[in-house]
């Protein structure tokens, strides 16, 4: 009996099987998170002061009497306005997020000490704090260990042939017009050439320039231009080095290094870079279109390796399996064949 519908990934080194359920997925209902007030430091305070009371607009007023205005009581009222702390309304989890974005650079035990402490007027009891900070930072972990995992199985699915930096020129750019364009730029080739790429953006350690790093799969004659051969000093290795640059993404951005990959050979130094700069900085994981986690095939008994996983819901596959859609035989696996065959990213 063959395992219809089936999900299929290449972990680096073998083809998993995810077996089809008809039981749908049960969404959580999102509950309605409680308003608070937090104060507002004064980098983040960009509210006019509050006018002064103004004795010319009083006087005229129907309800005004002089001989009622005690100017001390009125100096009070100024003072009790300048002097009240100003706040702003977010939930607990906005403000989580707020701190986590804050405390990358910390280490894990000092991060989660700093949150507690600043979160600890929120809530009825230290305990409470305690339980919601570890509630949230395992949900921060969990979501870091699914967007590695789709990574790797997009990535793994795909051929890769350049390991390419963009790196932004003051003269040419502002970081806004930077990503805005360079994004704009790659998603047009990405739908008229056939590119595909994975990348991350980055800051330099030192200066804090940013940059974009990506894996990319550049059809032959499809890269505008020419590459053209350079050397110079690297500043991070204390030595000359030669690397491969675009005259047209130079002329375009700045300075940009197109470095050759190896078909499987550098996919995972380049995806394990990328990595650790997304648990750094939390930048999201920029993807082109037409990269999916999964190809859909209807698999064999005899192309089980094993049955494998929690509750043995996975299958080992054998690396000669046959894909089927639909009944229907299209071959033996291999990226031409997956081109052929029903994706999936859920």
């Amino acid at each position: 009996m063959p395992y219809y519908q089936t999900k299929v990934y290449f972990d680096g080194s073998h083809y998993i099987g995810i077996l089809h359920t008809e039981k749908p997925t049960k969404r959580t209902a999102s509950r309605l998170e409680e308003i608070i007030e937090v104060p507002v430091n004064d980098s983040e305070n960009t509210d006019e002061k509050a006018p002064p009371f103004d004795l010319e607009i009083a006087e005229n007023s129907e309800d005004f009497s002089q001989s009622s205005i005690d100017l001390n009581e009125q100096e009070n009222v100024e003072k009790e306005v300048q002097n009240k702390p100003k706040t702003r309304k977010t939930t607990r989890k906005e403000l989580f997020e707020e701190m986590y974005r804050e405390t990358l650079k910390m280490k894990k035990d000092k991060r989660r000490e700093f949150m507690i402490q600043k979160l600890r007027p929120y809530f009825y009891s230290l305990e409470k704090t305690e339980e919601y900070v570890d509630q949230q930072l395992e949900r921060k972990q969990r979501n870091l260990i699914c967007r590695r995992i789709r990574m790797t199985r997009k990535a793994n699915l795909q051929k890769f042939n350049y390991f390419c930096t963009f790196t932004y020129d003051d003269k040419k750019h502002t970081e806004d017009s930077f990503r805005k364009k360079l994004r704009n730029r790659l998603g047009s080739f990405a739908n008229r050439k056939g590119w595909k790429y994975i990348g991350v953006w980055e800051r330099s350690p030192k200066n804090q320039r940013l940059h974009f790093h990506g894996i990319f799969y550049i059809p032959d004659k499809t890269l505008p231009g020419y590459l053209i051969k350079v050397r110079d000093f690297n500043t991070k290795k204390k030595r000359m080095q030669e690397t491969w640059q675009s005259d047209y993404f130079n002329e375009l951005f700045g300075r940009t290094d197109f470095e050759p990959l190896n078909e499987n050979e550098n996919i995972g130094e380049s995806l394990a870079y990328m990595m650790k700069y997304i648990e750094k900085t939390g930048e999201k994981i920029v993807y082109s279109k037409g990269l999916p986690q999964y190809f859909v095939s209807d698999i064999l008994e005899e192309d089980v390796v094993c049955n494998i996983g929690l509750e043995d819901r996975k299958l080992l596959l054998f690396d000669d399996f046959t894909c089927w859609k639909e009944g229907e035989y299209v071959g033996t696996v291999s990226p031409e064949v997956i081109k052929q065959m029903p994706t999936s990213n859920v």
